[in-house]
């Protein structure tokens, strides 16, 4: 009944160590330890008798997907997950241009550099955020630009001369 014991923490330890894995950057070297856990139960079980080792062979095909579901499903709705999980960029609706007609009223229009343009960055073109590319190199962000070519969702920006 000791053995049986040992056998039902190896298997809350690979419970534990696949959960961790969700959360921890190792390389797999916890899915390893997890998995090394897992054959080590099931091998105590089976020493014990064959039912008892069916039996943990059927507990472990239920419990890793049930883990695996239940860590990268319902872990991130519950506080724990939402403290340690990054949550989505928060974008405003309507303030950037999407692919196709709009974008190509663009052309010939005059902006303002927001982030600089390394050839790409963000330009605020007829008071929206549009992702552009420089025509020529690096622009420095609150240069004057404008629109030379759209193709597709390519916004094509040169830099206006002040002189």
């Amino acid at each position: 009944m000791g053995w049986l014991l040992f056998a039902a923490f190896l298997y809350v330890a690979c419970a534990a160590l696949i959960v961790a894995e969700v959360f921890l950057p190792s390389g797999g070297i916890l899915s390893v330890c997890a998995l090394a856990c897992l054959v080590g139960g099931v091998t105590i079980c089976f020493r014990s008798s064959t039912v008892a080792g069916w039996l943990g062979v059927v507990v472990a095909a239920v419990m890793v997907p049930s883990l695996l579901v239940g860590a990268y499903k319902v872990l991130p709705k519950t506080r724990f997950g939402q403290r340690v999980i990054l949550a989505r960029p928060v974008r405003e609706r309507g303030d950037a241009l999407a692919d196709g007609p709009e974008l190509a009223q663009l052309l010939g229009q005059i902006g303002e550099v927001l982030t600089p343009l390394r050839p790409v960055g963000t330009c605020s073109i007829a008071g929206r955020r549009v992702e552009c590319v420089s025509e020529s190199g690096y622009i420095q962000k609150d240069n004057k630009v404008t629109v030379i070519r759209v193709e597709g969702s390519q916004v094509t920006v040169r830099v206006l001369d002040e002189t």
